[in-house]
């Protein structure tokens, strides 16, 4: 057992985190190193702490070391003054009740407040507590994006960010701080419904200015500050230490003075933050005089609310101590919803840098806009009472639609510059973020701004794609459908989103955003472009079909197809485009779930090369993979394995030719697809280097960051065949948290790397984590190619390693034609190999027969030819022979073989292959009856 000098400082730095249930790519975040690095850190964890998986380390981490707060709460830069009944209350409230709302008028102290309470609590929860600033959010819809954003979470392919969080809470004992909802009520409740249901360990406390309306909210009005002259007044004693913070300490005597002048501001703590910060420069005699100026007490006109009208009357007063110039600089300026920069607001207001820099010093200093310094410079931003009643007083000046159409070509601007990458894109991207999706809401509201808001939501939909947003981006990309003015560009807007559909693992979404394209095409009189869509959409039905919720009926796939073909006419992309869905769909060239068992291989083969041919005429590199693996599954189904690899890698080195162009939804989506299929189809032909190669690829990939269960399937299968047990171990950490994070979605693609993963740990002689790993494949669902391909070959090598020969031998009973559809893909040459040597060990009649059936079928593969050849040499006892099916083992990346080879040859060569075992992490082998 490791002890804590066994543990290096930047494991221990991983243990914490892991105890604190972050992810390996938060982790990476945090420490600034890869996820490979992360990976393997836990790998080294588990072996130094003796442990047998990531919770464990987790639960150590919380036994072993001091709790780490997950999110700071937002440190106050003055001292919370007061409010011990309000404290009380509120934290009693919180404690009793799942979801809190502390209600109450802008500036009356609530965010102070449950701060405070969050403050105190934060003991009580296991996993701390979390905060979130909604007050940047302007987009209902967008809630779920700044809740993710304190959690660290990113997109996840095939789930929208609402079920990401929800998943990332789920077993969180905390507190979820969502400040300032006011603005997006109905979106929170929303996102609160699902939250509390499916997390029942959280609990919320929200901010808002009005109730949340939900069944099972717990509403606290949040009183304004104590007045009480006599005891205690927490209006007074707030108000006496901001005065002395701003330099005027005050005398107690003045107190009753003070009460007053507290008592006229409604005990409301901005209002009185804001005039104790004055008492330097106007004393209580200029205060109190100036609180009678009628500018400075406008009620709010037809407001009903009390409280409101004097959190107005405030800012009224504050603002009327302004200069006009200073006075326009702060209504301009409340159009940015997030912090802004000197040189923002320079561009939006059109005044010169030196005016705005000492423009924005005077608003600072006078606490109508907060600073904040950092590395890349320094911003501002206005608090949201200021904010909003800056725009207000744009509004009535007949000014607001001028500042933000500024705003929109500021953001506009932004948007084209971040089109251009650099290392700082993400960062930059981040802070304008929340102003671009602003002005694109006000933008599309605005009919004669319908253009410039197509424009930006078509930035923004590009932006959010490459900032790994994408189901952001899926959402941009429609809205600018639909904000097109031309049929054209909403065609071209729906081909996009069905692209980063086809990201996101959503092929209904996929199926439908084509057949909407379609239909834009036809409107423009594009009639070969509605063809291509038509054919798009047939194709995707039967090439991602397994990405379906509702898989489209054969018929209706088969009808698309058809018009498609009379709409073509004989323009090249739309013929090449029909040719990919008539083999796909016509002759069920991808397998498809709804497709028939018994391809017709001849005609499937020809009309996939016929499509291939048609794509690479075009010069259309996407169309051409696409092609290409159609032709990839062809040779799968004519059982010609090494034809299947080499088409499989040329579509790689397609898509690889592509590198020096821009990353589009269509080209990301097509190599994230092509990878998987190089590491499947190189498995198939014993080439295990290059399985890994193109495995350790796709598990890199920045894309599939956040979704390593998709990331890391492929690199596991080809570890676990191999041999390689820790590398297996490390990823399936990453493979299972991911999964788990994501929902724990019942993807049976997923079922070969799960099921490789219990093989290696029942090799292991793990069991417990055999079994936990079986859980996992059940919760993904039972279909035939594990029944039949890949389940029957995990099966048989588990039992041969356990010395059930016979079991191996009936568990692969059906001949490779019978289940020839399950086999055909990856799985022949094992299926084979595999079921030839079981029968040789199981001792049966049949063992020549079948050996010779499989030499004809693996020949020229290194592994599965090789495992053939082994067999043969123990039917015919030549240990000699045996033994020189190691080296072809260990030439091919197979340690795994090539130790039981060792193993299998008896005598001293036992031992050497149960030390090689031992080596990989596996544990001892079984033979039953010696063939010496």
């Amino acid at each position: 057992m490791a002890t804590e000098g066994d543990i290096s400082p930047r494991e221990a730095e991983v243990l914490e985190l892991l105890g604190a249930h972050f992810s390996n790519a938060e982790i990476a975040a945090q420490l600034f190193i890869s996820v490979r690095t992360v990976e393997s850190h836990v790998s080294s964890l588990l072996r130094k702490l003796g442990v047998p998986d990531r919770r464990a380390l987790a639960l150590r981490a919380a036994v072993d070391r001091p709790r780490r707060e997950p999110v700071p709460l937002p440190a106050p830069l003055t001292s919370f003054i007061g409010r011990a009944r309000e404290r009380g209350e509120l934290s009693g409230m919180v404690t009793a009740h799942r979801q809190v709302t502390a209600v109450g008028p802008g500036g009356v102290g609530k965010t102070r407040l449950a701060l405070a309470v969050a403050a105190e609590l934060a003991g009580r929860y296991t996993d701390g507590v979390w905060f979130v600033d909604l007050i940047p959010v302007t987009d209902p819809g967008m809630i779920a994006t700044a809740v993710a954003g304190a959690l660290g979470l990113g997109e996840q392919p095939g789930r929208d960010l609402t079920e990401s969080v929800v998943a990332a809470l789920a077993d969180r004992h905390a507190l979820l701080v969502l400040d300032n909802c006011e603005h997006v009520v109905d979106g929170v409740a929303l996102l609160l419904e699902r939250l509390l249901a499916a997390c029942p360990r959280m609990t919320v406390l929200a901010t808002s200015q009005a109730r949340l309306m939900v069944p099972f909210e717990r509403v606290y009005p949040v009183p304004p500050l104590s007045l009480a002259v006599d005891g205690e007044s927490d209006a007074v004693a707030l108000f006496v230490e901001r005065a002395a913070a701003a330099g005027l300490p005050l005398d107690p005597a003045l107190r009753g003075r003070i009460a007053s002048i507290c008592e006229r501001l409604d005990g409301m703590a901005l209002a009185i933050e804001l005039a104790a910060a004055r008492c330097p420069t106007l004393g209580l005699d200029g205060i109190t005089s100036a609180l009678s100026h009628p500018l400075r007490m406008l009620t709010g006109g037809s407001r009903t609310d009390e409280r409101h009208r004097s959190v107005r009357a405030v800012l009224d007063w504050s603002h009327a101590l302004l200069e006009p110039a200073d006075q326009e600089l702060l209504h301009q300026v409340s159009i940015f919803v997030a912090p802004f920069t000197a040189s923002a607001a320079a561009e939006v207001t059109g005044a010169t840098m030196d005016v705005v820099t000492d423009g924005l010093a005077r608003l600072a200093e006078q606490s109508l806009l907060t600073v904040t310094a950092s590395p890349r410079g320094t911003s501002y931003r206005a608090l949201e009472a200021i904010r909003q009643y800056g725009t207000e007083r744009l509004s009535q000046a007949g000014e607001l639609a001028g500042a933000r159409a500024r705003h929109l070509r500021w953001c506009f601007t932004q948007a084209v510059d971040l089109a251009a990458a650099g290392p700082d894109w993400r960062a930059r991207f981040d802070a304008v973020a929340d102003d671009l999706r602003a002005a694109l809401t006000w933008a599309a509201g605005e009919p004669e701004r319908r253009t410039d808001a197509h424009d930006l939501a078509r930035h923004l939909a590009e932006l959010t794609f490459t900032r790994h947003l994408i189901g952001e981006s899926q959402q941009r990309y429609e809205q600018a459908a639909a904000l097109a003015d031309e049929p054209a560009a909403t065609a071209s807007m729906f081909r996009k989103a069905a692209d980063v559909a086809g990201c996101r693992t959503r092929g209904d979404d996929m199926y439908r955003l084509r057949r909407a394209a379609a239909d834009a095409a036809r409107r423009a009189g594009d009639t070969a472009r509605a063809a291509v869509d038509l054919a798009a959409a047939a194709t995707a039905a039967y090439r991602f079909s397994s990405t379906f919720v509702r898989i489209p009926p054969e018929e209706e796939a088969v009808a698309l197809v058809s018009e498609a073909r009379e709409l073509a006419g004989d323009d090249p992309a739309a013929e090449a485009a029909v040719a990919l869905a008539e083999a796909g769909v016509l002759s069920d060239a991808f397998g498809a779930v709804q497709g028939p068992a018994d391809n017709a291989v001849p005609e499937t083969l020809a009309r996939a090369e016929r499509a291939v041919e048609l794509a690479r005429r075009i010069g259309d590199p996407l169309a051409e993979s696409a092609a290409l693996d159609a032709l990839t599954a062809a040779h799968a189904w004519a059982g010609d394995t090494f034809a299947c690899a080499a088409t499989a890698g040329r579509r790689v080195t397609l898509l690889s030719s592509m590198a020096d162009r821009p990353e589009t939804p269509g080209g990301v989506h097509e190599l994230i697809d092509g990878l998987g299929m190089a590491v499947q189809t190189s498995l198939g032909v014993g080439n295990l280097a290059d399985a890994r190669r193109w495995g350790r690829q796709l598990a890199d990939d920045p894309a599939l960051a956040e979704v390593g269960h998709r990331a890391t399937c492929w690199l596991l299968v080809a570890d676990a065949l191999a041999g390689n047990a820790d590398d297996v171990l490390s990823g399936s950490t990453r493979f299972l948290d991911a999964w788990r994070r994501a929902g724990s979605p019942a993807k049976a693609a997923l079922g070969p790397a799960a099921d490789a993963v219990a093989m290696i740990h029942s090799f292991r002689g793990d069991h417990d984590s055999e079994r936990e790993w079986q859980e996992v494949l059940d919760r993904l669902g039972e279909p035939s190619e594990r029944t039949y391909g890949y389940g029957a070959l995990y099966d048989a090598m588990r039992m041969l390693h356990h010395g059930q020969a016979g079991e191996a031998m009936e568990r692969m009973a059906p001949e490779p034609g019978e289940v020839w559809k399950w086999v055909t893909w990856i799985w022949l040459h094992w299926y084979v190999a595999i079921r030839a040597e079981a029968t040789v060990l199981a001792g049966s009649p049949a063992s020549r027969g079948r050996l010779a059936d499989a030499r004809t079928i693996t020949v020229g593969n290194p592994v599965a030819g090789t495992i053939v050849e082994r067999a043969g040499s123990l039917l015919d006892q030549d240990r000699e022979r045996l033994l020189a099916t190691a080296d072809v083992f260990e030439a091919a990346g197979c340690r795994y073989q090539a130790a039981r080879t060792m193993v299998l040859a008896g005598g001293e060569h036992a031992a050497r292959g149960a030390a090689a075992l031992a080596d990989l992490g596996l544990g001892p082998m079984t033979v039953s009856v010696s063939p010496w």
